[in-house]
């Protein structure tokens, strides 16, 4: 009866941190300050690792048009600088913050450059891409773009080279938007 009630309390305790969110993991934004995705609780996100020195980079235009055509509904881009490939976002923060708003017009919020992949690999992309992540496989370019639902689970990934108004993302955010 021990060996059984031990199990069961096993079995909670792993069922509730597989429950744990994503919306969790902390986070900086890119000016340095402590939060997580609870502060984007009930909207519909799209994370993408971004970098200011790639042939994809023009998808920041892509990106801010999404956020403004969607951001009163309940939508918001959020950008996750990278240098994991090919170092193409050398910059500090502030290097980072200042590109996107004079060359981008960005203002989708912007969060502290991080690793999403390899061994130091920030937690949001392990829950996203490890082993055990919503969608396994690591990260395979900058601006991999990720979809995340009101309730804080990943719905959907788009690989790099998927623009931010390809027909496909548009339509996923627009049913994200649209689920109750």
């Amino acid at each position: 009866m021990k060996h059984i009630l031990l199990s069961l309390l096993c079995v909670a305790g792993l069922a509730a941190a597989a429950e744990k969110s994503i919306q969790d993991i902390p986070l900086k934004d890119i000016d340095g300050k402590d939060t997580s995705l609870k502060a984007y609780q009930g909207k519909v996100l799209l994370v993408v690792n971004v970098a200011s020195r790639c042939g994809l980079t023009k998808q920041y235009t892509q990106l801010q048009a999404l956020h403004e055509k969607f951001k009163d509904q309940g939508f918001t881009v959020l950008g996750f600088p990278c240098n994991d490939f090919g170092a193409q976002e050398p910059g500090s923060n502030e290097e980072i913050k200042t590109f996107c708003s004079t060359k981008y017009s960005v203002s989708f919020p912007m969060f502290d450059k991080l690793h999403v992949k390899g061994p130091e690999q920030h937690a949001l992309y392990t829950a996203l891409t490890g082993k055990e992540g919503a969608f396994p496989g690591d990260v395979k370019w900058n601006f991999g773009k990720f979809l995340i639902g009101k309730d804080g689970k990943p719905l959907q990934r788009f690989e790099p080279r998927t623009t931010p108004d390809d027909p496909a993302v548009v339509a996923a955010i627009e049913k994200a938007i649209a689920a109750k």
